[in-house]
């Protein structure tokens, strides 16, 4: 244990006096940042289906046969059964308060609650689906709203490629900082030198959306989803990059 701490702050001190030594280094730090679009390739949807009975079996029995149909969905779409996962699966006992103005009924803050009355079992299934061919997704989607599911929580546009692009923006972005410090370091009729600091920031990914009712869709809200995906296109992926880079001044 002595020894990994001896090695510990040998290379802490290191770190520190290689620090201080950059510091009167004759030294230019720019930034460099760099985007890409990309078209996204792949739609992962959740779905939630939810039946409420006042047998337990019976809720249970229409849950099930709501998500068979999107299993019998996915089939005929060709999704592979990797790509089909039940995420979660909950019962629960559902009440509702129902006040009486005849008999009013209060908690011990003096807030009226009503009186308690069962409103039934409440069977819950999610179901994620990866749909790997974006070009059927307004076919899959509008035969999804037709299966009794309960909500869309959402739908999220993903591109299968992303670390790819991902390291490609890194990349532009270290390249801009070259160039930046070359032009930088020209004007003042110096060059750059080797690269001595290297810090990256952020590398994220954000979808630009053209499908506005894309998420948290309830099923009475089907017919504005389906009239929204006549005009749908998928938007694009856009991915980002910056960096900080410390050249020596020659």
């Amino acid at each position: 244990m002595k020894y990994f701490l001896s090695v510990f702050f040998v290379l802490l001190f290191a770190f520190c006096v290689a620090a201080q030594e950059i510091d009167k280094m004759p030294v230019i730090t720019v930034s460099g940042k760099a985007e890409i679009q990309i078209v996204p390739d792949e739609v992962i949807l959740s779905l939630d289906f939810t039946k409420l009975n006042n047998d337990v079996q019976v809720a249970k029995k229409l849950n099930d046969e709501s998500v068979s149909k999107i299993l019998e969905l996915t089939r005929r779409f060709g999704i592979a059964p990797q790509d089909v996962t039940t995420t979660s699966i909950s019962v629960d006992m559902k009440y509702e308060s129902i006040r009486d103005p005849k008999n009013r009924i209060y908690d011990e803050d003096g807030d009226e609650i009503g009186k308690k009355v069962f409103k039934g079992y409440e069977v819950s299934k999610t179901i994620i689906i990866r749909l790997r061919d974006i070009s059927k997704f307004e076919d899959f989607f509008n035969e999804t709203l037709k299966t009794g599911l309960t909500e869309v929580n959402s739908v999220s546009f993903e591109t299968s490629k992303l670390r790819e692009v991902k390291d490609k923006a890194r990349d532009m972005a270290m390249k801009a900082a070259k160039e930046k410090a070359t032009a930088m370091a020209g004007s003042i009729g110096q060059t750059i030198g080797k690269a001595v600091k290297i810090t990256e920031g952020t590398v994220s990914n954000q979808y630009l959306s053209n499908l506005s009712a894309n998420s948290n869709v309830t099923a009475s809200r089907v017919a504005t989803v389906t009239e929204n995906l006549a005009t749908f296109s998928p938007g694009t992926i856009k991915v980002e990059a910056d960096v900080a880079v410390s050249f020596l001044l020659n």
